[in-house]
């Protein structure tokens, strides 16, 4: 699952989506503050909760950790309004700290670069990155396929100039973070986090 949460850009309203659906496969239910997003087989994939400080202080902006304080939030709010919890808050592998394992010249583009870069203790993954400051041995951002970007962005496995990227490595900016800089290039990380562990907006 995924959470998001922008005061200042969508107003005060929690995100909690397990999948994106486009405008046509899905069907929207509003029981007070609360707003559920369902599938076409009539299963419950998002939760759009409105108004959502008035059930607990909410840390963050963008993509935020679903812990402990995030569960009692959503359980009150669906409590205050009468409803049933019918989704699993569990915080999603999508955004995971990643290392770097290697960097090699996109075959077909200058400015590309193309990078080997693990993911968990035995997964790797080939991400082609624009990034000037990409290098080999950085620990940063994965979002992996499926995550869903603050921006809305879907990521999903692709090809650019004719080799295979499968997942994206974050700048600050895309991960919409406090103090993000304007300037191009990615978040890398100075923490001592795992490798495959999820990335927090707390970690640096």
């Amino acid at each position: 699952m995924n959470a998001f949460y922008n005061k200042e850009g969508i107003g005060d309203v929690l995100l909690l989506a397990t999948e994106k659906l486009s405008i046509e496969e899905r069907k929207i239910e509003q029981y007070g503050g609360i707003v559920k997003v369902q599938n076409k087989h009539n299963k419950t994939v998002g939760i759009n909760l409105l108004n959502a400080s008035n059930y607990g202080e909410i840390d963050g902006a963008g993509a935020i950790e679903i812990n402990e304080s995030i569960r009692q939030l959503v359980k009150k709010a669906f409590e205050a309004n009468e409803q049933v919890l019918d989704l699993q808050l569990d915080q999603s592998q999508s955004f995971v700290i990643g290392l770097v394992e290697s960097k090699e010249k996109h075959p077909n583009a200058d400015k590309l670069s193309v990078c080997q870069v693990r993911v968990g203790k035995e997964e790797m993954v080939q991400i082609v990155c624009g990034a000037p400051n990409v290098d080999a041995g950085q620990k940063v951002v994965v979002a992996l396929e499926s995550a869903v970007m603050p921006s809305g962005l879907v990521i999903k496995q692709t090809q650019l100039r004719g080799v295979e990227s499968k997942g994206m490595i974050c700048s600050a900016k895309e991960l919409d973070l406090e103090g993000a800089s304007n300037e191009k290039g990615i978040l890398v990380l100075t923490s001592d986090e795992e490798i495959g562990s999820i990335f927090s907006p707390s970690i640096k």
